[in-house]
């Protein structure tokens, strides 16, 4: 166990954001796969829009890199107009 107020501090504020990291990442998995499970057209673009939005707001917020985002909104986007 850390020894310095200071130590202590930072191991306190790294777990409130590694909570925080895995709670966005987990809701952004769960996004992606409402939209790769969507069968209809329509369904899937609603589902992409919001989608694309919380990646957006997961690179303004530093969780994840904005090369990654636009990889994933990319593949999700190739998948919404494949369907028919």
């Amino acid at each position: 166990m850390a020894h310095h107020k200071s130590a202590i501090k930072r191991i306190r504020t790294s777990n409130k954001q590694r909570l925080r990291n895995q709670h966005y990442k987990s809701m952004l998995r769960t996004f992606i796969k409402n939209v790769q499970n969507q069968d209809k057209k329509e369904e899937a673009e609603k589902s992409f829009r919001s989608t694309a939005s919380l990646l957006d707001k997961l690179v303004s917020k530093g969780i994840i890199h904005k090369n990654k985002a636009a990889n994933q909104k990319s593949r999700l986007a190739r998948f919404v107009n494949n369907l028919s």
